[in-house]
């Protein structure tokens, strides 16, 4: 998933990350790098908040063009858990978990 904090950034200039997110049944829970993000209602740039700090977070599937961000060209950091299905998904082979749509 592409995870990009927002409070404290300005539009899309906030520190990205493609990482391992782990979703709750409902899909309303997002876990990631330790954190419990809560699907949000009425934020302007996020669609997730943190339980704990209320910092704001945009998490979506990541761009195969790496156009994951809206209004800036900055790169991801990429965690190495996923860094090789990632440059998999980059050559063309589906996300883990989508081999079939």
């Amino acid at each position: 998933m592409f995870v990009q904090l927002k409070t404290g950034h300005d539009t899309d200039k906030g520190p990205a990350w493609i990482s391992h997110v782990r979703f709750s049944k409902s899909w309303q829970t997002a876990y990631w790098h330790g954190k419990t993000l809560r699907r949000g209602r009425g934020m302007s740039d996020a669609n997730f908040y943190d339980v704990d700090t209320d910092e704001e977070y945009w998490i979506s599937g990541p761009h195969r063009d790496r156009a994951d961000t809206r209004y800036s060209g900055m790169r991801p950091e990429i965690d190495d858990d996923v860094r090789q299905a990632y440059e998999a998904f980059l050559r063309g082979d589906p996300l883990p978990g989508r081999e079939h749509g």
